[in-house]
């Protein structure tokens, strides 16, 4: 059974990712694996570069990313800020994933 990470952090995870994208998909092509995904915390910054160093190599490229989830944005007190982490990975090539992430920022 082939192995591939769907819950990964670049460098563009600020305070942390640390894996470098070219490095990364070096060892994961090392490591025989024929996919990896990227989620980073809420962006999608390294999404290009992430694919196209995946496709170069011979990996499927899985885009995604980690999304905060709290029960109501414009409560501001500390409690009701608590919040949830939640993997979203893209499927195909229909954006609604990406159009819910990019609503969820403004």
């Amino acid at each position: 059974m082939a192995f591939a990470h769907l819950h990964l952090h670049t460098e563009y995870s600020l305070l942390d990712g640390a894996c470098r994208i070219k490095k990364l998909v070096q060892r994961v092509k090392e490591l025989g694996m024929d996919a990896c995904a990227i989620t980073d915390h809420g962006v999608l910054y390294g999404a290009v570069e992430f694919y196209q160093a995946c496709k170069d190599a011979g990996i499927h490229p899985v885009i995604g990313c980690e999304a905060y989830v709290c029960p109501d944005m414009e409560d501001k007190r500390v409690l009701s800020r608590e919040y949830s982490h939640l993997i979203l990975l893209c499927e195909n090539e229909i954006h609604d994933g990406i159009t819910a992430h990019e609503k969820s920022h403004k």
